[in-house]
């Protein structure tokens, strides 16, 4: 009888697990149709995408620039802060690879776009497991994932991307005739945008590691120049090999590594208050 009960429980922990699987199943189906039918709208937008947004760095017009001239002239400085975009041609030097380059720009603009969904349906998925205080503790965590992220992605864009276009643009070594593909443009820019948004989810990770007192503050106050380090290290894999725009993105990294130091401490307090 013992024997019958232990393999009815081992068969309803499989089917548990299969069930976990399957309701995994639906979250992802649902994730990849979002980006599927972000990126088929942005697929139809070509135009507008890359007239407006994967190429506005190239042109004069583009906000930064305008804003940098903006500052210069507010802070006294006349047109010293302006910038002017290096003027240079994109080509294209395989068959079809406009297309792919198409192709990819909406997969990747699809993600950025879908991500709030997406973090939702993750969000649903492992909400069930959670218990109730941690249910209350993470109240609005999609709202802020989204808002970090998205926030990454817009520095990346506006900050990183007018700086690292013209220093790549206007690095010329002698003898060498100066031309730009399409692809390495776009890839680029993706480097710019992306890894960037995800690095600016390093607050909300510490807050949840905090949570649950895998992080502390003394350990990350006790490691700050390995993590100076590591930020450098990652602004240079995000980054062209240029000091300005490295330290353009190692200096919000440095910021929101001191950001989640306080998030820790106070985490760290509350946990101690609710053992007392």
């Amino acid at each position: 009888m013992a024997l019958l009960n232990s393999g009815k429980a081992d068969e309803q922990q499989e089917m548990s697990f299969f069930d976990h699987l399957e309701e995994l199943r639906k979250h992802l189906i649902r994730s990849i149709l979002y980006i599927i039918a972000s990126g088929t709208i942005l697929f139809m937008l070509k135009d507008f995408v890359f007239g407006k947004v994967i190429f506005a760095p190239k042109n004069a017009e583009f906000l930064s620039y305008q804003g940098m001239c903006w500052i210069s002239e507010k802070i006294g400085l006349g047109k010293s802060l302006c910038m002017t975009p290096i003027d240079f041609r994109l080509i294209t030097t395989q068959l079809g690879e406009t297309f792919i380059i198409h192709l990819k720009v909406s997969i990747v603009g699809g993600i950025i776009l879908a991500f709030p969904f997406i973090f939702w349906e993750f969000w649903k998925f492992i909400k069930p497991g959670l218990l109730e205080n941690e249910i209350q503790s993470t109240r609005g965590v999609v709202g802020v994932c989204t808002f970090l992220f998205l926030s990454g992605i817009l520095f990346g864009y506006f900050i990183i991307s007018p700086f690292a276009v013209n220093f790549l643009a206007g690095y010329d070594i002698s003898q060498v005739e100066h031309t730009v593909t399409m692809s390495s443009f776009v890839n680029y820019m993706i480097m710019f945008t992306l890894p960037t948004g995800l690095a600016f989810e390093l607050p909300l990770v510490i807050y949840y590691l905090s949570k649950i007192g895998i992080v502390t503050p003394d350990f990350m106050k006790q490691y700050r120049r390995h993590a100076v380090v590591i930020i450098l290290i990652l602004a240079a894999v995000i980054t062209p090999p240029d000091l300005v725009t490295q330290l353009l993105i190692g200096i919000p990294l440095f910021f929101l590594y001191e950001i989640s130091i306080f998030i820790s401490a106070r985490e760290q307090k509350k946990r101690e208050i609710a053992l007392r």
